[in-house]
């Protein structure tokens, strides 16, 4: 059984303000906030977490299961997931909504304001793993969604012993304490960014220890410094991939997370599905839009060894390498191993 990815799908509205959103901020009136920023370019892209996970993971030879809800209006989006070789067949359309979409305006210094309507997402909550067949799954993703059904799928996983991996992201302002404690809360993993996790820690009254010590491994990413692997007594630091051009920055923490769940499924250490993910996340950064990057095996391991050196053990991404399902039912854990190079 393949890894199944609940969260977000939706069109992305993407546009770019040729400035700086700080410059136009006063401290002073913060409390009567009314800004508007007139921006020169806007395109619209096939997006949401879910699938931007998935892409990625398929181009590295995973066969991931999307699990959500869309519009009357996702017709041309089903097609082109099916022609890059995605599963749809739980991709439930809701005929009277329309698609989710994202509207984020972006910056000269990458920094982002963004709104998101959640039109056919609202009704994720009514789907549950055991509703579709899914209880065989060796992992499932519980990336941003409607927030009740992200509380039911952690909750489900828990109940059916399935191990989950917890992504909040965007939800986490939206997200109580208490949601966030129920739902962290024996997850295998959760992975969010440096201001996510410091949002959490605000909200559940937990420290870095005592968040550390109710997941298995917690995955913080911090944009141009790279990301922490937090398993144990381990930190272990992943330098970037550094991008030859930014485009846009919109879909990069999905693209890592992608990378990072297709190299724990092919049975890799820690320290190289983060190098994977940060590879990914570099290959959006260099293109506008959240799944718009493509690559062969081939070209990824050339350019991950071009980054951190030598890693024989990227050709267990190849499909036919693969172990059977993950490590561990229940899970154990994944390898701690230490790879044959490390980052240069």
């Amino acid at each position: 059984m393949a890894i199944v990815i609940t969260g977000s799908i939706a069109y992305d509205y993407l546009m770019r303000f040729p400035g700086r959103f700080t410059d136009h901020f006063l401290p002073e009136k913060l409390h009567s906030l009314s800004v508007s920023f007139l921006v020169d370019s806007m395109v619209r892209h096939r997006g949401g977490v879910a699938p931007n996970i998935a892409y990625s993971m398929k181009l590295l030879g995973g066969d991931p299961v999307i699990l959500g809800t869309v519009g009357q209006d996702f017709g041309d989006y089903r097609r082109w997931l099916e022609e890059n070789g995605l599963r749809t067949e739980h991709i439930v359309e809701i005929p009277e909504e329309f698609t989710a979409s994202f509207f984020v305006s972006t910056d000269q210094d990458q920094n982002q304001i963004a709104s998101f309507y959640t039109g056919a997402m609202a009704h994720a909550r009514h789907l549950s793993l055991a509703d579709r067949g899914l209880t065989d799954a060796d992992l499932v993703v519980i990336s941003p969604n409607d927030p009740q059904a992200m509380l039911n799928y952690a909750e489900e996983a828990r109940a059916l012993a399935i191990p989950y991996a917890y992504d909040p992201s965007q939800q986490t302002a939206r997200l109580s304490g208490e949601a966030l404690r129920r739902s962290i809360q024996g997850a295998t993993y959760l992975m969010v960014n440096e201001y996510e996790l410091a949002l959490i820690q605000e909200k559940t009254g937990w420290d870095l220890d005592r968040l550390r010590s109710q997941v298995a491994v917690l995955v913080v990413t911090e944009g141009e410094r790279g990301s922490v692997i937090f398993h144990g007594s381990q930190a272990l630091r992943v330098p970037p991939a550094p991008p030859e051009r930014i485009a846009e920055p919109t879909g990069a923490g999905d693209a890592y997370r992608g990378g990072f769940l297709a190299a724990h499924s092919a049975g890799l250490p820690l320290e190289v599905c983060g190098r994977v993910g940060s590879l990914c996340g570099t290959y959006v950064l260099e293109h506008v839009g959240t799944n718009n990057h493509r690559f062969t095996l081939e070209e990824f391991i050339q350019r991950y060894q071009a980054v951190y050196g030598p890693e024989p053990e990227l050709r267990r991404l190849e499909p036919a390498a693969r172990p059977e399902g993950l490590p561990g039912r229940p899970f154990r854990g994944p390898s701690l191993s230490p790879s044959t190079h490390h980052p240069r």
